[in-house]
């Protein structure tokens, strides 16, 4: 399996949730709404659900392994980490030029 796109769209939010991102897979197969959450400790991603009649979530797709859960997440948190430093450069950028104003 190799992982052949991310697109990550980082949330300016004080919550959990830091960004959203959708996975291709094999440059064949895209999985949408993968949300990126920040727990006690680390990063964390939560495949894409739906709620139960029941009120439960259960995933629409999954790793079956945890070798494949943590390549994913892995590669998640490197495109989220380098994101956030783009647009911190960014922001800087624009900060120093309007400051300079």
């Amino acid at each position: 399996m190799k992982i052949s796109d991310i697109r990550i769209k980082l949330i300016e939010s004080t919550g959990k949730l830091k960004a959203i991102a959708a996975v291709t897979i094999d440059g064949c197969f895209v999985v949408h709404d993968i949300k990126i959450l920040q727990g006690t400790d680390s990063l964390f991603i939560a495949m894409p659900s739906r709620k139960a009649v029941d009120g439960t979530y259960k995933d629409i797709v999954h790793p079956l392994n945890t070798e494949t859960r943590e390549f994913m997440k892995a590669t998640t948190e490197v495109m989220v980490n380098t994101e956030l430093t783009v647009t911190m450069a960014r922001w800087k950028k624009v900060r120093r030029t309007s400051l300079a104003v």
